[in-house]
């Protein structure tokens, strides 16, 4: 079975998920293809999550606990580290799968081995819908949640279709700059090829901007990361549920998010810029880049004065970040020349 159906390991950290753990874990267990094990890391969860998790009772279900709330690049680092398959679902709780998701990703999976990372079609669901044991429940959402990340000249980073209505103008399999978080599939070769001392996630990021570190990083390498329609899945997006486009419509989206939210997103975009830039590449982006970073600080100066603490600790994290960036810089494969075509 191994060579036909290779291993693979669901990392799924679970943080107070009491209100999703049950439909999550059940759309695992539902899944067609026959080889794959669930590491679940309970972040220090204080609701009923930890008794729910004791009605699963598999022989593939692994669940580690943890004293201390590990964040999504620590809990699922942790995942990836116990893991034994060779593809790594990095799960979040407010996911839930359909039936073939798996099984669908594999088969992109075997047709190129630079293939890094995927991306499923995530459609967008909300608590109060349908959400039985049967899948088909789910079917309800026709609403875009993301067919993968678009990275512009700017350095702006959104989930491409995010909040529009499924109408067929995405069901061609193509390549894209990363998978958004909420349930990647990566070759864990690639993240072992792209892990800086030992982390494949950074955890200085803790959450927010995570996943898009890692896809930056899995492109300089030159690992590739391909959208497939055929693995589709359903995202209780807590924030950015639309695709803002001009200045007033992206502050209506960010003051969706909460504060601790702001403070990382903040912090962590500088960071990953700052591990992850080309220095050619950014000067010839200068033009559009410079008005919206000091736009950027501008609001959080003026407007968010709890997001202050970011710009302290992007400075105290930011000799980690440099220090990575060097590894990164020295480990590359891939010119400037050839990102370019990622920023639009």
């Amino acid at each position: 079975m191994q060579q036909k159906h290779p291993l693979i390991t669901v990392s799924l950290p679970l943080y107070n998920g009491e209100k999703y753990i049950r439909n999550c874990l059940n759309s695992v267990f539902r899944q067609t293809y026959p080889n794959f094990e669930i590491i679940v890391i309970d972040n220090g969860s204080t609701d009923k999550s930890k008794e729910y998790l004791k009605e699963f009772k598999k022989d593939n279900l692994r669940i580690i606990f943890s004293q201390e709330n590990l964040g999504y690049a620590g809990g699922h680092n942790l995942g990836i580290k116990e893991s034994r398959g060779e593809y790594i679902l990095c799960l979040t709780q407010d996911v839930m799968l359909d039936p073939h998701y798996l099984q669908r990703a594999i088969e992109l999976f075997k047709k190129d081995k630079k293939v890094g990372a995927l991306q499923g079609k995530l459609f967008r669901w909300q608590l109060g819908m349908p959400a039985s044991q049967d899948s088909r429940g789910y079917h309800v959402s026709h609403i875009i949640d993301t067919v993968g990340l678009v990275i512009f000249k700017n350095r702006r980073i959104i989930n491409q279709g995010q909040g529009e209505v499924d109408q067929g103008q995405f069901e061609k399999v193509n390549q894209v700059f990363g998978p958004d978080g909420a349930c990647p599939v990566y070759r864990k070769k690639a993240l072992e090829d792209v892990a800086i001392d030992g982390e494949y996630f950074d955890q200085d990021f803790f959450m927010y901007k995570e996943d898009v570190d890692l896809a930056w990083r899995l492109n300089l390498y030159g690992w590739k990361s391909f959208y497939q329609p055929r693995s589709i899945a359903w995202h209780d997006r807590t924030a950015g549920d639309s695709l803002a486009i001009n200045y007033i419509a992206i502050i209506k989206e960010r003051l969706k998010i909460s504060k601790f939210g702001k403070y990382l997103a903040f912090k962590n975009q500088r960071l990953m810029q700052l591990k992850n830039e080309q220095i050619s590449l950014l000067l010839i982006h200068l033009p559009w880049f410079l008005p919206k970073e000091i736009a950027s600080w501008i609001y959080v100066l003026l407007f968010e004065r709890f997001t202050w603490k970011a710009i302290k600790d992007l400075f105290k994290q930011s000799s980690s970040a440099w220090k990575k960036r060097k590894i990164i810089m020295r480990r590359k494969r891939i010119s400037s020349k050839e990102m370019r075509k990622w920023f639009q």
